[in-house]
C-alpha cells in the first residue's frame, strides 16, 4: 500500500528542505473562504541564493546529459507524478475549488507533456542539427569547416499560474520544457496551491535523485509575496523565466529582466480576450448550437482559462437578437461558480460593476459563497465598443461581450484595433471566407491561433500547436508556451567552427551516431 505524504511546507533546495521561517502563510478554500492547512514557509533569500547557485553547479554537467538520459528522467517524472494517486487530485481540488475530474484530465495533460518531451529528446532531432563541410581550395578564401546545433541556455525561473495547478505550474510546460532542453529549472511556487505544488515538487525531486542527475537541477520555492520571485529574476545566473500569469505581474517581471546588467528573455503569457466573430451563416445555420457551445466556452473552468472567449463580434442579422436572447437565458440559469483565489474573485466583481454601468447586462443572481461569483453577458454595439477602451480589458471569470457590427468596416475595425490575442475564432461558411476573407488577414497578424468553426478553450498539446501571441498576449509572438515548439525558448544556437569530429558533439560528427535529421552542405540528410 501506497504511504501518503504528508506536507511540511518548506520550499526544495535542491535536494534540502528550507528552514521554518517568520513569514507563513496557507492556501484558501474557495469554496468556503477558510484556510487550508499546514502553513507554508517563505523561503528567504539565502535560499534563494543556494538554490541558485546549485543550479549555476550543475548547468553543464546537465546539459551534457545524453538525450536518452534526459528521456528517462522526465518519464520517470510523469511516473511519480501518477504515483501521487488520489492524494494530488484531492489537495488540488481542496485548494482550488475545481471538481476531481478537472484535475484527472489536467494531470494526464501534464504527464503527457513530460512524455511528449521524453519522446523529443530521444529522437534527437530538435536541435535542428546543420553541418557545412570545409572548403580549403575555395578561391578567393578558403571555407571553414561550421557546424551548428541549439545548446541549452542556463537555469530558468518558472513562475506558476494560479488557474493551472499542475498543467502550468511546478511541473507544467514550462519546466518540462526547460528540462528537457537540459536547463536546470528553479519554481517560484503559486501561493494559491502551495500542498499542490508540494506534492508535484517531491515526485520531481525524486526523479532528480532516482535518474542520478546533479542536485541542482531542480528547486522550489515558496514566498509570501512579491520578494522571492522579483530576486530569483534579479539573480545573474538565472538566464531565462517562464511566466504565465496577468499582464501587469508579467510585465514587472519583463521590466525586472530587461534593467539586469545581463538583460533576459521572459517568456510570459500574459492577457487575452480571444475575440470570437460568428458571421450570419452560422447563426442561420443553427444560432441554439453556437449558443451553447459559446455558453460553455466562457462558463468552463469558472471561466477562468486564458483561452476563454472574452468578446464576441456579431454581424446584424435577423438571426442576432434570437442568439442573444437564447445567451441570456442561458446565463441568467447558471448556476454560481467558485474563483480560485478572492483577489480573482474582487477583481471579477468590480470589472463587471464597472462594465454594466453602460451596457445591457444579464446574469444570474444565485446565493454564493467563498470565493463564489454569478456568470454574467454584456452586449454592446460597435461603436460605442470602439470608443470606450476598457471593454476590451480582460475580466478573468465567467463573463463575456456581445457586439453587434452593422457594417463589414466596423467589423474590420475591431479587428484591427485589437491588441495581440492567443487565439481568435471564426464562424461561417467555406463561402464566407472568402467574402470575410480581409478578416482573416488581420487576424492572422494579432494571435498565434486561428480557429474555424470551433471555440478557442481547450488546447491540443502536440508538434504542431502555437500557445502564444502578439504582445500583451505574450511578451514573445515568435515562441509558443505548448507543444514541442517551447524547448525553442530555453535554447540557443552554438557554431562550432574547424573543431576535430573527437571534439564535436554526437549530433555533429560526420557519421551521425545519433540517427539524426540534419541539413548537411546545404541539403537535408539523414546519415
Amino acid at each position: 500500500m501506497r504511504k501518503r505524504m504528508n506536507l511540511i511546507g518548506k520550499s526544495f533546495i535542491g535536494f534540502s528542505r528550507g528552514s521554518e521561517t517568520e513569514k507563513t502563510f496557507t492556501a484558501f478554500n474557495p469554496e468556503t473562504g477558510e484556510a487550508v492547512e499546514p502553513s507554508f514557509y517563505s523561503a528567504t533569500i539565502e535560499e534563494l541564493n543556494s538554490a541558485v547557485e546549485l543550479a549555476q553547479r550543475s548547468r553543464i554537467a546537465y546539459g551534457r546529459v545524453s538525450g536518452k538520459e534526459k528521456a528517462k528522467f522526465l518519464r520517470q517524472i510523469a511516473d511519480n507524478i501518477e504515483a501521487l494517486g488520489d492524494d494530488l487530485i484531492q489537495r488540488a481540488t481542496l485548494e482550488t475549488g475545481l471538481p476531481n475530474a478537472r484535475f484527472e484530465g489536467e494531470r494526464g495533460r501534464t504527464c503527457w507533456q513530460f512524455r511528449m518531451f521524453a519522446d523529443l529528446v530521444e529522437k534527437g532531432h530538435w536541435v535542428d542539427a546543420r553541418i557545412d563541410h570545409a572548403e580549403p581550395e575555395r578561391k578567393p578564401l578558403p571555407k571553414p569547416d561550421t557546424r551548428s546545433m541549439f545548446r541549452p541556455v542556463g537555469p530558468i525561473a518558472v513562475f506558476c499560474a494560479s488557474n493551472f495547478p499542475l498543467a502550468y505550474s511546478v511541473g507544467g510546460g514550462d519546466t518540462a520544457s526547460a528540462f528537457a532542453a537540459g536547463c536546470p529549472v528553479i519554481v517560484n511556487a503559486h501561493n494559491a496551491h502551495p500542498g499542490t505544488a508540494e506534492l508535484v515538487g517531491h515526485a520531481i525531486s525524486q526523479a532528480v535523485r532516482s535518474c542520478g542527475l546533479p542536485e541542482g537541477v531542480f528547486s522550489l520555492l515558496f514566498s509570501s509575496n512579491y520578494e522571492i520571485g522579483q530576486n530569483l529574476v534579479k539573480h545573474p545566473a538565472i538566464k531565462a523565466v517562464g511566466f504565465t500569469g496577468s499582464q501587469k505581474g508579467g510585465r514587472a517581471l519583463m521590466d525586472i529582466a530587461a534593467a539586469r546588467d545581463e538583460p533576459i528573455p521572459v517568456y510570459a503569457e500574459m492577457s487575452s480576450i480571444n475575440p470570437t466573430f460568428i458571421l450570419p451563416s452560422a447563426l442561420e445555420k443553427d444560432y441554439v448550437s453556437v449558443a451553447k457551445g459559446l455558453y460553455s466556452s466562457v462558463t468552463l473552468g469558472a471561466g477562468q482559462f486564458c483561452t476563454k472567449p472574452g468578446i464576441v463580434v456579431l454581424p446584424d442579422s435577423e438571426h442576432l437578437q434570437k442568439f442573444a436572447e437564447f445567451m441570456k437565458e442561458l446565463m441568467q440559469e447558471s448556476d454560481a461558480s467558485q474563483l480560485l483565489t478572492s483577489g480573482i474573485r474582487d477583481a471579477y466583481e468590480m470589472g463587471v460593476e464597472n462594465r454594466g454601468e453602460n451596457t445591457a447586462s444579464a446574469s444570474s443572481e444565485k446565493e454564493t459563497e467563498g470565493f463564489g461569483v454569478n456568470p454574467s453577458l454584456f452586449q454592446t454595439n460597435a461603436s460605442y465598443f470602439l470608443q470606450d477602451e476598457t471593454m476590451s480589458e480582460e475580466i478573468f471569470g465567467p463573463t463575456t461581450v456581445l457586439i453587434k457590427s452593422d457594417t463589414a468596416a466596423e467589423l474590420l475595425e475591431i479587428a484591427t484595433n485589437m491588441e495581440g490575442q492567443l487565439t481568435a475564432s471564426v464562424f461561417c461558411s467555406e463561402e464566407d471566407l472568402y467574402e470575410y476573407g480581409f478578416l482573416i488577414d488581420v487576424l492572422e497578424t494579432k494571435v498565434g491561433r486561428l480557429i474555424y468553426n470551433g471555440f478557442s478553450t481547450g488546447v491540443e498539446v502536440n508538434d504542431s500547436i502555437v500557445h502564444g501571441g502578439v504582445y500583451p498576449a505574450t511578451s514573445d509572438s515568435r515562441t509558443s508556451s505548448v507543444g514541442t515548439r517551447a524547448i525553442e525558448r530555453f535554447s540557443r544556437l552554438v557554431c562550432y567552427q574547424n573543431f576535430p569530429q573527437e571534439s564535436l558533439p554526437d549530433e555533429l560528427k560526420d557519421g551521425n551516431p545519433l540517427g539524426l535529421r540534419r541539413v548537411v552542405d546545404g541539403e537535408a540528410a539523414e546519415n
